[in-house]
């Protein structure tokens, strides 16, 4: 925040463009060479600062400025970066929905965020007319071809006095995938082209109020309906400071994007952004290889992915003794990560390299903290034992408590809400990180905070956990898929541990059946690939090992599912929902 009193996101963007003007801020893939290896397009910060510039004018020439709510439908690239930090400069909105999510679902997303404008690609605007997304509020459209509306290129080349497009070789470098740097004549490293600078005018102004509007980030729906969350200028500013020195993040550093907007604050951090080839609606069907290669060839520093993300690619890596030796660290987020997958992913690591699992939500992010070490340590005995997962320590400015579990809303905060240590109820959090709002959703917004009369407000998780004697929070799972038996509710987490290690179990998940009046739980097995045993055999065995902790020894009833619903993002959260009903029938 400035003497002014005024905050950007963008404004990061800018430091770094005037710091490191000539450093790469992305590598895209741009196709293979004639051996078969990849080749990226290589984009400086003043590359990246200009262009959002350029687009940033031109989208306030066609009526787009500041609070207009603009849907943003483009493949992760340059394109949706530049467009992402141009709207973020001229204080306008982006609205960042999930492609994965289902048309249906996509539709809604749309038609309650209300955008007056569209900007993506031509198959999007296809879908956008075809099933009339938000026709009533979206007034102008722009596309990154020749179908849709406005052109891109055209808006930014009108509004850049000797700025050429991105795709020219004037403005372009590019990498080969052994890492060697091949420029183009015209823009040599350390010299680009700053004579386009001079003619270009001054920098988009970046002068909003930290409580002004920033973007709209859609959950992931796992749970329930995606809703759309409202970050601020200062929720994102206090993101950045905070995964800055978590983790210590340092500028010129190379992060593989696997998740895009978590990529979105690689520029803002001072990182090189990697965009590798994959869907990025599917990170558990990556091919090992397109992860790998970028790692091992550029020389990446920074990962995040999904925990489906590393056991796919760990599985098929640690097997060959590979190793990542230029990692720095790895984050995981999304759903708890299974202790298998750290310990066969942290084996292709450097000796105290560590992964890192954030504990937060959409909502709220970061949370909490813990490395694998700790988690391969005494915390993974205690997981096996049904104690829940640990997610760390609270991060610098957050406050963390647990309150009791009810589903009612709490309007005023009181001193009587916390619980003591090792009692299990809801995770209230607050802090900078914290957004105070679902947009057009006020029920929702008033089920999830509690206003708080000494200022500010606490956010309702609505996940279930407690703290150790240590100080460690524990999850035990979302407060949703709690099954609320006659002898009092029962937490997934918890009897999910104890199942998950039994080497023929792939993914275990509780879940609630009514049977007359009563409410009964069941474990339903997603069995391991290529384990041999029978179904029977099995269900014995895991009878047997219920028995050996007292909070399992309710379970009855086993059922095997072929594959579990998982959520679009990361797909590494169960639809327990879903199997609840699948069970319900099977059990009839």
């Amino acid at each position: 925040m400035n003497a002014m009193g005024t905050i950007n996101i963008a404004s990061h963007l800018a430091v770094m463009a005037e710091s490191r003007p000539d450093a790469p801020a992305m590598l895209e893939p741009r196709g293979s060479d004639r051996n078969g290896k990849l080749n990226y397009n290589r984009f400086s910060y003043h590359q990246l600062n200009r262009r959002s510039d350029a687009i940033g004018r031109g989208f306030s020439d066609l009526g787009i400025g500041r609070g207009s709510r603009v849907a943003v439908c483009l493949r992760p690239g340059f394109d949706f970066f530049a467009v992402t930090f141009a709207l973020f400069k001229i204080g306008a909105v982006p609205v960042l929905i999930d492609p994965g999510i289902g048309l249906q679902n996509f539709g809604r997303c749309l038609a309650e965020a209300e955008p007056m404008a569209f900007v993506g690609v031509p198959f999007a605007h296809l879908l956008r007319r075809m099933f009339r997304w938000a026709r009533t509020t979206i007034q102008i459209n722009v596309t990154t071809g020749r179908f849709g509306g406005h052109s891109l290129r055209e808006i930014e080349l009108r509004c850049s006095t000797g700025f050429q497009p991105v795709s020219t070789a004037r403005n372009r470098e590019e990498i080969s995938v052994e890492g060697s740097l091949r420029i183009d004549p015209l823009t040599r490293a350390g010299n680009p082209c700053h004579e386009d600078v001079q003619n270009y005018g001054n920098p988009m102004p970046v002068d909003s109020a930290p409580h002004d509007p920033a973007a709209i980030l859609f959950t992931s729906g796992s749970t329930g309906p995606p809703k759309g969350v409202l970050y601020t200028h200062a929720n994102f500013d206090a993101q950045v400071h905070a995964l800055r020195e978590l983790y210590d993040i340092q500028p010129g550093e190379i992060d593989l994007a696997t998740f895009p907007l978590f990529g979105l604050f690689g520029p803002a951090l001072g990182m090189t952004t990697v965009i590798p080839r994959m869907d990025f609606t599917r990170p558990g069907h990556v091919e090992p290889r397109n992860i790998i290669g970028p790692i091992q060839q550029l020389n990446i520093t920074h990962l995040f992915g999904s925990p489906a993300l590393l056991a796919r690619v760990g599985s098929s890596t640690a097997a060959l003794g590979l190793k990542l030796p230029s990692l720095r660290r790895v984050i995981s987020a999304g759903a708890p990560v299974p202790a298998k997958v750290l310990e066969r992913f942290a084996s292709l690591l450097s000796p105290g390299v560590q992964i890192f699992t954030p504990y937060g939500a959409t909502e709220s992010l970061p949370v909490c903290s813990i490395g694998s070490d700790e988690l391969l340590g005494d915390a993974r005995r205690l997981t096996e034992e049904g104690k829940g997962v640990c997610v760390g320590r609270p991060a610098a400015n957050m406050k963390v408590l647990v309150i009791g579990i009810t589903d009612d809303a709490i309007p005023i905060w009181t001193g009587d809400l916390p619980l003591p240590a090792n009692r299990i109820g809801e995770i209230v959090v607050q802090g900078p990180v914290v957004t105070a709002e679902y947009f057009n959703r006020p029920t929702a917004t008033r089920l999830a905070k509690i206003a708080d009369p000494a200022g500010g407000f606490f956010h309702r998780m609505g996940d279930t956990g407690y703290f150790d004697e240590f100080g460690r929070l524990w999850f035990c799972g979302r407060k949703s898929q709690r099954v609320q038996t006659p002898a009092g509710d029962l937490f997934s987490i918890p009897f999910e541990g104890v199942f998950n290690t039994h080497p023929a179990v792939a993914r275990s998940a509780l879940v609630g059946v009514k049977r007359g009046e009563v409410v009964q739980p069941v474990i339903c097995i997603e069995r391991a690939a290529g384990v041999q045993i029978s179904n029977s055999r099995l269900i014995d065995e895991l009878r047997e090992l219920s028995l050996k902790h007292e909070h399992t020894r309710v379970i009855k009833h086993f059922l095997f599912h072929p594959r579990f619903p998982l959520d679009i993002r990361h797909n590494a959260k169960i639809g327990r929902e879903k199997l609840a009903i699948w069970a319900a029938r099977k059990l009839r």
